[in-house]
């Protein structure tokens, strides 16, 4: 096995933040382990396929009919050969086992003075809510901190996967679910829901962030105290990031999931139990902590519940941003 390292560097050498051929960048500290292991297991697979495949070839014309018409003598039972052929692969399937055993361990065992980060999941959009009460549609982390991630769903199952750092986890309702890494590298890389989740599952990506532990104790500071600080409308705007409502709501006047935001404050809407209401500051409020009560005619019953996801501060503002999306 010590003859194959040279060849598993080979294999993982990268540059940049482009990554390499095989995989993005090595950002995280299990990225190295669970790539050596999955060369480890190609490399190994590799050799014995084409050792196989050679044999079977070189069989297939040695004994062919035209070359031997008559059958070879039965071959006599080999201690030493069943022992090499049985002992030599059980080696390598033991030390497959061991990597993968050690390398499971590892992940779900997180340091105890782990930074810890809430991710909700919820179709379409994610929303990561900090210790100081910071929320965010992205993931920004302190860069050589271990970081544990408890996560959970609002409506379907989910999966929280960061290419870059090698990590991976299914989000299923009601209950949480939790991974650790400790990011290694400064960048910008992405963040995936890796289960497929209904039919704006693409679009359920967000960035991760890792900056310095200074820049990353002043962001999550500020992103606490957004509201006090920006006009309401300004505010607004950043919760309407932060809590996924582009994921079915436009401002220009298409349509996606639900319906558009443009120009809509103060005008009649149509619902789809024939009734009509007035776009106002309370048929907004209701529509956000009970989005089923009042569903505009021609669109599904499909929002995600907000109560007790969103503070009466951050109701206020996004508010303000909807009455400003005018025409």
């Amino acid at each position: 096995m010590t003859l194959l390292l040279p060849v598993f560097a080979a294999f993982q050498s990268q540059s940049g933040q482009e990554g390499g051929f095989w995989f993005p960048v090595q950002a995280s500290n299990h990225a190295d382990r669970y790539d050596w292991v999955f060369f480890y297991i190609l490399i190994v697979c590799g050799i014995f396929l084409l050792g196989i495949t050679v044999s079977a070839t070189w069989f297939l014309f040695k004994y062919h009919r035209s070359r031997a018409p008559e059958p070879e003598p039965s071959p006599s039972h080999s201690t030493a050969l069943e022992i090499v052929w049985s002992v030599i692969p059980a080696i390598f399937l033991a030390y497959m086992f061991w990597l993968g055993f050690v390398g499971f361990m590892e992940q779900r065992t997180p340091p105890a003075d782990a930074y810890e980060i809430h991710a909700t999941a919820r179709k379409w959009s994610w929303s990561f809510t900090y210790p100081n009460g910071a929320e965010s549609d992205e993931l920004h982390v302190p860069l050589g901190v271990p970081v544990k991630m408890i996560m959970s769903s609002q409506d379907v199952i989910h999966a929280l996967f960061i290419p870059a750092f090698r990590v991976k986890q299914d989000i299923v309702p009601g209950r949480y679910s939790d991974l650790w890494f400790t990011p290694i590298m400064e960048g910008e890389f992405e963040l995936y829901c890796a289960e497929y989740c209904g039919k704006d599952h693409s679009t359920m990506q967000t960035s991760v962030f890792v900056e310095p532990e200074g820049v990353f104790n002043a962001w999550v500071e500020e992103a606490a105290d957004f509201i006090s600080k920006l006009p309401p409308a300004e505010a607004g705007e950043r919760v309407f990031k932060m809590k996924g409502c582009a994921a079915c709501h436009s401002i220009d006047g298409s349509v996606v999931t639900g319906p558009s935001f443009k120009g809509q404050f103060g005008t009649t809407r149509k619902l789809a139990d024939g009734s009509s209401v007035t776009m106002d500051e309370n048929y907004i409020r209701k529509s956000i902590l009970e989005p089923n009560a009042q569903v505009v005619a021609g669109f599904d019953p499909v929002m995600t519940n907000f109560q007790g996801q969103i503070n009466d501060d951050q109701l206020r503002v996004l508010i303000e941003y909807i009455k400003s999306v005018k025409e």
